[in-house]
């Protein structure tokens, strides 16, 4: 087993799993009330926060990784951009992968990593940024926002509803007080499943605007021609999934829903690819027709592969709101506009 296996064993549902995580549920416990007495410093002024100089949306999550807040927090940027909107994508920086892949999905964008989001902020101003897009910032209290938007994957309920490292909660269901908006996404999990989890936040919280959308593949790409290519192209063919991402099982299930035969390489989310990992993919992609791979291992193996191997095939996500889309682009209007927010129903 890779340290990349290591948590999705541990969060897993196998009685092994189940015992493992009993000697981690005391370090969860004072997680879980550390980060309830921050969330209350803030609420309760104890902690200042700062306004940022540029009309902002927060996106962000209550798990660790496999959410699909990247893909959302570019799709919240790009349609600044339509609208003729510099947007500013500020981001952690952490893993380095995240701001090549929005800069690479948003051109138009001023992405910034920085863990000081007021220092990046001014930074984005500067650079000419109309509009403020804080990736993974619901757990940054430190700076105000005027859209906070918090993104819970339909998949993420099958893990255990413990906080780290017991489990993958970063924070539980009381954080939905912060939010002003919920997404929900989903990849491999039914339309059923994603409702259901809508009528649970629902009865959590009344009244909590909330969309449904789901992360579905796009379209194909050459990794180094950027030759589009259809996704029936990978139907009945034999495909090594290359996924260093918070939720690999459910890319392999997005390509075998296509009809392909999925081999599966699973990495730690932000893996950094060393020669011997190139190696090992090129090793099994000999074995097949394709190698596929997810939009954030494609910027980091970009320049890293052989020019005389055949090209990886690179996942594109695309976007397709299933509920409450229209209401939540008009959120997003009155938040870059620092209007009041309207809710779905106005």
């Amino acid at each position: 087993m890779n340290r990349g296996d290591v948590p999705r064993w541990l969060w897993g549902d196998s009685p092994a799993a189940g015992l493992a995580r009993l000697p981690l549920i005391p370090l969860a416990l004072v997680y879980g009330g550390a980060m309830r007495l921050r969330a209350a410093a803030y609420r309760r002024g104890w902690i200042a926060t700062e306004r940022l100089p540029l009309p902002s949306v927060a996106i962000g999550n209550l798990s660790v990784g496999g959410v699909g807040k990247t893909p959302l927090a570019a799709w919240v940027a790009a349609r600044y951009a339509a609208a003729g909107i510099t947007p500013g994508v500020l981001l952690r920086g952490y893993g380095g992968d995240e701001p090549l892949v929005l800069a690479r999905l948003v051109p138009e964008a001023v992405v910034i990593a920085d863990p000081d989001r007021a220092m990046g902020a001014r930074r984005a101003r500067a650079a000419g940024a109309g509009v403020l897009v804080l990736d993974d910032a619901f757990q940054h209290l430190a700076v105000a926002r005027d859209l906070n938007v918090l993104v819970v994957s339909a998949e993420s309920m099958e893990a255990p509803a413990w906080p780290l490292p017991a489990g993958p909660w970063r924070e539980g269901w009381e954080a939905l007080e912060r939010a002003d908006w919920v997404v929900i996404t989903r990849r491999r999990a039914s339309a059923a499943a994603a409702a259901a989890l809508g009528d649970r936040i629902g009865s959590r919280r009344p009244g909590l605007a909330l969309s449904i959308a789901e992360l579905g593949l796009g379209g194909l790409e050459g990794l180094a021609s950027g030759t589009t290519r259809p996704l029936t192209q990978v139907a009945g063919r034999r495909v090594v999934a290359a996924a260093g991402i918070g939720d690999p099982a459910s890319f392999a299930a997005q390509l075998a829903a296509l009809g392909a035969s999925v081999q599966l390489m699973p990495y730690q989310d932000h893996h950094p690819y060393s020669a011997a990992d190139v190696g090992a993919l090129l090793r099994a992609g000999a074995r097949a027709d394709y190698v596929v791979v997810t939009e954030k291992d494609a910027v980091k193996l970009r320049g890293r592969w052989p020019r005389d191997a055949s090209e990886p095939l690179v996942a594109r996500v695309r976007v397709t709101w299933e509920h409450n889309g229209a209401p939540l682009e008009r959120a997003l209007d009155a938040a870059g506009a620092r209007e009041p927010i309207p809710r779905p129903s106005e």
